[in-house]
């Protein structure tokens, strides 16, 4: 059971969010406060495990309190639940779990909580990125990420369903750092490959590189021993 914060100055929204959260057996108590001022009260007397933030409120808004709830001894989780689509990727830089769009669906929602529950194994745990594609927002699973392509200050994701990738504000060395974890292996300076999903390793000779299915990928010599070594421990070779 989960104990969740639910914000938002619209009093229909708020009930109903709450109503929803609470028809799921996985949830434990619904707290609600209508101003982000009123949540930072509330969760100063109490935890709670995971906050489902407007971003549009009077006063503090819901990017300023989850910026805020991150300095808290145990900061909850944070999942956005919003009419604007504008903010997904200012959301997730402040590492939130999801980012919703009202009007709320029940399965949506619960794919949500699904998330807050895993957080519980965090071996299990994904992590969703937002991708703006022309005037839309898209999400990628880290689950779905099989390689890594650094480009500039962003980075290429590719995954089976979208081969010629998609691109995200967040440097390399940052995926590298957040994604160890997952079982992702620097292997250049402009590649990271998720070990699990490589299918080919030739680490001798004059170009050493690794295959993700029917594609190459070019690995440092400077990085060949920590490459070894890495992909022999996730059983890759």
């Amino acid at each position: 059971m989960i104990d969740v914060l639910v914000a938002d100055d619209e009093r229909p929204a708020l009930d109903e969010l709450a109503q929803l959260l609470r028809a799921d057996d996985r949830i434990g108590e619904v707290v609600t406060a209508s101003s982000g001022a009123e949540a930072v009260r509330l969760l100063t007397e109490r935890a709670v495990d995971a906050a489902f933030l407007d971003i549009h409120m009077p006063g503090l808004s819901g990017l300023e309190l989850a910026a805020a709830l991150r300095n808290l001894a145990a900061p909850p989780a944070i999942v956005f639940v919003t009419a604007d689509d504008a903010h997904a990727v200012d959301a997730f830089e402040l590492r939130a779990l999801d980012y919703l769009l009202k009007p709320v669906r029940v399965e949506r929602l619960r794919r949500a909580v699904d998330r807050v529950v895993e957080l519980d194994r965090p071996a299990d745990a994904d992590e969703v990125l937002p991708v703006t594609v022309g005037a839309a927002v898209r999400f990628v699973h880290r689950s779905d990420v099989r390689w890594v392509r650094a480009e500039g200050d962003y980075t290429r994701l590719h995954t089976d369903a979208d081969l010629a990738g998609s691109l995200v504000r967040i440097p390399i060395s940052e995926l590298e750092a957040r994604w160890a974890e997952a079982g992702f292996v620097r292997i250049h300076r402009s590649y990271l490959v998720h070990a699990a999903s490589v299918t080919e390793v030739r680490l001798g000779g004059a170009d050493p590189a690794v295959w993700v299915g029917g594609i190459a990928l070019p690995v440092s010599r400077r990085l060949l021993p920590a490459v070894r070594e890495a992909l022999t421990r996730r059983g890759a070779t």
